[in-house]
């Protein structure tokens, strides 16, 4: 997808979420409005995270970008499948369990310090158990075959290294899920609200994925500002248990703040390596 069609995508959908942001102000509440606004900008700063990972499994695999149309929307549909259950798993064990609710903080403050102490760890994609399991289980040629999972070979059906792409795609949604459904459930515990907010984060990712890799360096930064924002959300949660309340404002306020100004940081860094080699 050349650059301007992936831009023109990435503000179609983030004016869908605008325009649903002002239908629900205008017709329910303002407090509704902002929690759907702020998990919606949850959900989309974690899926430019997930991206990264999308663009090391297929530079990995060297998956050529023709290829990568087909794997996209099925991990697409996979992430809108999974984000509905592990939604509907969370709602069940808050309901049943509201202390669970700590476990959910204290995990995203665990994930914000990992991801900042193994920032520069390298990922093995092909160390996967999945990968792994597939390998065992089905037979897989050694070459792509356009973008097809299976091909028949002497009336045999036979997996194709993309079938290994996607289910590393697939995987790597499940762990980013883990993430973002409790940073959600710190906002909102509003199933319909969380649900609306995932579905149109992932329904821009396609668009979003292709204007990552036209331009990846403008985000080297936001790694960091992922880890703020899972470490802000994680604290959130557990002082709401506490009666120790974080206004909606100020947590849209600090989580647009962490967002732009790690873009900005990445784009001043970026500048600044630019001057000294010229």
């Amino acid at each position: 997808m050349p650059i301007k069609r992936a831009i023109g995508w990435v503000l179609f959908w983030n004016l869908i979420a605008g325009i649903s942001t002002f239908i629900l102000y205008k017709y329910s509440n303002s407090e509704k409005a902002i929690e759907f606004i702020t998990c919606y900008i949850i959900e989309w700063t974690l899926s430019i995270d997930n991206l990264f990972v999308f663009l090391l499994i297929f530079k990995t695999f060297d998956v050529e970008p023709p290829l990568q149309i087909r794997v996209l929307k099925w991990g697409i549909i996979g992430a809108i499948v999974m984000r509905l259950s592990f939604i509907l798993m969370g709602v069940t064990l808050v309901k049943s369990f509201q202390s669970i609710l700590y476990f959910f903080g204290a995990l995203l403050i665990y994930s914000a310090i990992k991801m900042v102490i193994e920032k520069d760890k390298a990922i093995n994609i092909k160390d996967n158990p999945l990968i792994r399991l597939a390998r065992k289980r089905f037979s897989i040629t050694k070459r792509f075959h356009g973008d097809h999972f299976f091909i028949r070979k002497r009336g045999v059906l036979i997996a194709t290294p993309m079938l290994l792409v996607l289910i590393t795609i697939e995987s790597s949604d499940i762990i980013f899920a883990v993430d973002s459904i409790p940073a959600a459930f710190s906002i909102t515990q509003d199933p319909m609200l969380i649900f609306a907010a995932n579905f149109l984060a992932i329904l821009g990712l396609r668009a979003l994925y292709f204007l990552l890799a036209h331009a990846d360096n403008l985000f080297s930064k936001l790694k960091y500002g992922v880890a703020i924002i899972l470490a802000f959300v994680g604290v959130k949660i557990i002082l709401e248990q506490l009666h120790i309340s974080i206004g909606m404002a100020i947590s849209l306020a600090v989580i647009i703040g962490c967002l732009g100004g790690s873009v900005l940081l990445s784009i001043l860094t970026k500048n600044t390596s630019a001057s000294e080699n010229n």
